[in-house]
C-alpha cells in the first residue's frame, strides 16, 4: 500500500485451524462461532458455603443494651424516666460483662438476646417474685463489616438483629456505576477471598428474591471491596466516529455495544467488512493471538455483533475503505504539488522579469 494511514492486512494472518506455530489466527464471526461460545458459557454461581441461613444475633463487647424489668422502674430506668433512653443503657464492657443491680456481674457477650433475658430472669428470681425481663440492643457496636472501593459511602456498617446481606450492604454504600468493575466484587472472610461477579449474578435483578446475592449474609469482620474499572479497558481504533478507550464496567460487553458507544462506524470512510476484534496480543509468548473478523457491510450482520462478547484489553479496529485511503493519499499529495507548482511559477516569473530587463 502506498497510501498513508493504518490498515490491517490479513494476508499474513493464519486462518482458523492452522498450525499451532502460527502467531495470529483469523476467525470469522459467524452464527456457528456464536453458538459454540454459548455452549461453552458457564454461569457463575455463589460458593455454597456462603449460602447459609443467617445465625441469630449474639451480643458482643461495646453493645449497649436496654433491660426492662416490668413493674420495677427503679431497675429499668435508674437514671429516671425523664432521661433519654440512652442514659439508661447498659454497656457491655471489654471483658464481655455488664453490671446489673442485685445480680451484679452478668456475662453478656456471646449470648443471644433470649439467652441473656432468661439468665437475668433466673438470677433476679432470688430477689423478685416472678420477674418479667425484656432485653433490647440500643446500639450495635460489636460487629461490623467494612465496604470499600468504587462506592459512594465507603466505611463500616454494623451487623444488627436484622441480618445484613451483600445486596443491602451495597445498597447502603451506593455503587459508583461509572467507575466500578462490577465483575470483581471481593468478599474477604476469615482470610479467604471470594469473588462475586455482580454482572453474571443478575445485577439488574439484585432486588428480586431469586438473586443468589440476596442469600449471602455478612458476618462481623467481613470485608467487601468493589474494585475500580480504570485498569480494564477496550481500545476502539480506526474508522469509527469517536475512537477511544472504553472502561469495562461488567464481566463482558458485546461488540454492538462497543461500536455504539463510539458513535458507530464512519459511514463515509469505513470498510464494513474490516471490523476486527484483536485478542491476546499481550500473551503472544504463550499462545497465538486471535483476530475475530465481522463482515458488517450488511446491517443484518450487526445481529451477530450483539451476541459476540468482547473482553478486557481487546482491541476493536475498523479498517478504512479503499477510496478513503486513496483520498488520504491525494490529500497529502495535493499540498505538496501546490508547493512545487508555486515554486515553479515563481521561477518562471523571475526568468521573465530578468529577460525583460535585459
Amino acid at each position: 500500500m502506498f497510501s498513508p494511514g493504518q490498515y490491517l492486512s490479513t494476508s499474513d494472518i493464519t486462518r482458523e485451524g492452522a498450525s499451532e506455530s502460527s502467531r495470529v489466527e483469523l476467525i470469522p464471526i459467524t452464527p456457528k462461532l456464536i453458538s459454540m461460545n454459548r455452549a461453552t458459557y458457564k454461569r457463575e454461581s455463589v460458593p455454597s458455603e456462603l449460602l447459609t441461613t443467617p445465625a441469630e444475633y449474639r451480643i458482643g463487647n461495646n453493645d449497649v443494651l436496654y433491660i426492662t424489668v416490668w413493674d420495677h422502674p427503679e431497675l429499668t430506668a435508674p437514671s429516671g424516666a425523664q432521661q433519654q433512653i440512652d442514659a439508661n443503657g447498659r454497656l457491655v464492657r471489654a471483658d464481655g460483662t455488664l453490671y446489673y443491680p442485685f445480680i451484679k456481674e452478668v456475662q453478656a457477650a456471646g449470648k443471644t438476646i433470649q439467652q441473656l433475658r432468661a439468665d437475668i430472669e433466673q438470677r433476679l428470681s432470688a430477689f423478685i417474685a416472678e420477674p418479667q425481663v425484656d432485653v433490647a440492643v440500643l446500639r450495635f457496636s460489636s460487629q461490623k463489616v467494612v465496604v470499600t472501593g468504587a462506592v459512594s459511602k465507603a466505611g463500616p456498617q454494623a451487623i444488627s438483629t436484622n441480618p445484613l446481606s451483600v445486596v443491602e450492604a451495597l445498597g447502603t454504600a451506593g455503587i459508583d456505576t461509572a467507575s466500578a468493575d462490577l465483575s470483581g466484587l471481593m468478599l474477604t472472610r476469615n482470610g479467604r477471598v471470594y469473588t462475586l461477579n455482580l454482572d453474571t449474578l443478575n445485577l439488574d435483578t439484585l432486588n428480586q428474591q431469586d438473586s443468589e446475592l440476596q442469600n449471602v449474609y455478612l458476618k462481623g469482620g467481613d470485608q467487601l471491596y468493589l474494585p475500580y474499572n480504570d485498569k480494564k479497558r477496550i481500545y476502539v481504533m480506526g474508522e469509527v466516529n469517536q475512537p477511544r478507550a472504553l472502561s469495562f464496567k461488567t464481566a463482558t460487553m458485546n461488540l454492538s455495544d462497543v461500536l455504539g458507544s463510539v458513535g458507530g462506524l464512519s459511514q463515509t470512510t469505513s470498510n464494513g467488512n474490516a471490523v476486527y476484534v484483536i485478542r491476546g496480543v499481550e500473551n503472544l509468548d504463550v499462545e497465538p493471538a486471535k483476530v475475530y473478523q465481522l463482515q458488517a457491510e450488511s446491517p443484518t450482520a450487526m445481529a451477530l455483533a450483539t451476541h459476540f462478547e468482547v473482553r478486557p484489553q481487546d482491541v476493536v479496529y475498523v479498517g478504512p475503505a479503499n477510496v478513503t485511503r486513496w483520498n488520504r493519499f491525494i490529500s497529502q499529495l495535493v499540498p505538496s504539488a501546490s508547493i512545487v507548482g508555486t515554486g515553479a511559477s515563481a521561477a518562471k516569473n523571475m526568468s521573465e522579469v530578468s529577460s525583460n530587463s535585459n
